[in-house]
């Protein structure tokens, strides 16, 4: 007997790991479905995993592609259950499973604060999966309220202290087709050399850009497009600020190495993202003071010192996700 975990790359993959510590037994098993990257392959280290071809954002043919994968995995590893965080990757398997007569679990992201994903949308409809959200104000009908993966944490003042190098990271996060120049462009010359924030605290600035397929070939910058899973954590453990797009999965990263970032969230005006529930997230990460959230062009050496005096920490153990059998 065998639990399927599948999701796309980033932030979606972030969450249904985390989500995994609070599932109660994997049975005799687990095996994992996502796309091959730096992150993936970090994070999911140890797991049995099945790397897949990218599930493009509302791309039909990608989630069709899915399906006789589904079927080889489905008999190859005996799965009797399986628990998606999405995004589209989850249509192209759900439905087939519960179909089949596996056990069938969807968790709506903790990006969408005010509804479900067009994904989600479409998912609660399919007999034989059960929905959920991390968010009581629109629970209700097919979907249970299971629990919110910020709700242990905390923001505490003035605990962090610098070194002699002010240390920042600063993460667009691992989007394949979407690229954010305009985070980039918003902070760059305040974290210059001689730059805003050198100013502002007295000491030099040294960056790490995790870019993603951001074009900055033009920037007087040292990118590193994409970083696994553990280098990027173990960088902002080391960091005294962090700047990132307002994607859980980077902002997870960020909470759990005790920051409350800069956000800074991607619109899809700008062909940034394929919708703009990153607003919705940046605003709620706000409300509980786990983060600043600002738009692209009104970020302040103002903000980054906000970030560098403030810190986050956890006050419990969360409970188990109680799936509904």
């Amino acid at each position: 007997m065998t639990t399927l975990f599948v999701a796309t790359t980033g932030g979606h993959l972030a969450q249904l790991r985390g989500f995994h510590d609070r599932i109660s037994a994997d049975r005799d098993g687990a095996v994992w479905v996502t796309h091959a990257n730096e992150h993936s392959r970090s994070l999911l280290s140890g797991f049995e995993v099945e790397f897949v071809p990218y599930v493009r954002v509302h791309n039909v043919p990608d989630v069709l592609r899915c399906i006789p994968h589904a079927h080889r995995t489905w008999r190859t590893y005996g799965v009797t259950r399986a628990i998606s965080t999405g995004s589209g990757i989850a249509l192209g398997y759900l439905p087939y499973l519960a179909a089949r007569g596996v056990e069938c679990h969807y968790i709506e992201s903790a990006a969408r604060v005010a509804g479900p994903s067009l994904t989600g949308r479409i998912i609660r409809w399919v007999p034989g999966v059960r929905v959920y959200t991390q968010y009581p104000n629109w629970a209700g009908g097919r979907w249970r309220y299971g629990g919110n993966q910020f709700d242990n944490l905390e923001a505490v003042m003035g605990e962090r202290t610098p070194g002699d190098t002010l240390r920042v990271v600063v993460t667009v996060g691992t989007a394949t087709e979407f690229p954010f120049r305009r985070l980039v462009m918003s902070v760059v010359d305040l974290l210059a050399p001689d730059g805003a924030l050198q100013e502002a605290t007295g000491r030099p600035v040294e960056v790490l850009w995790q870019t993603g397929c951001t074009p900055v070939g033009d920037l007087p910058i040292r990118a590193t497009p994409f970083l696994a899973a553990a280098d990027l954590q173990a960088a902002m453990r080391e960091a005294d600020v962090v700047i990132c797009h307002a994607g859980v999965g980077s902002v997870t990263a960020a909470l759990g190495a005790g920051h409350a970032p800069l956000v800074v969230p991607r619109r899809i005006a700008y062909g940034e993202a394929g919708d703009d529930h990153q607003g919705e997230l940046a605003a709620e990460l706000q409300r509980r003071g786990l983060a600043t959230w600002r738009e692209a062009d009104e970020v302040r050496v103002e903000d980054l010192l906000a970030a560098l005096a403030t810190s986050v920490r956890r006050t419990a153990t969360l409970p188990e996700f109680g799936l509904v059998r």
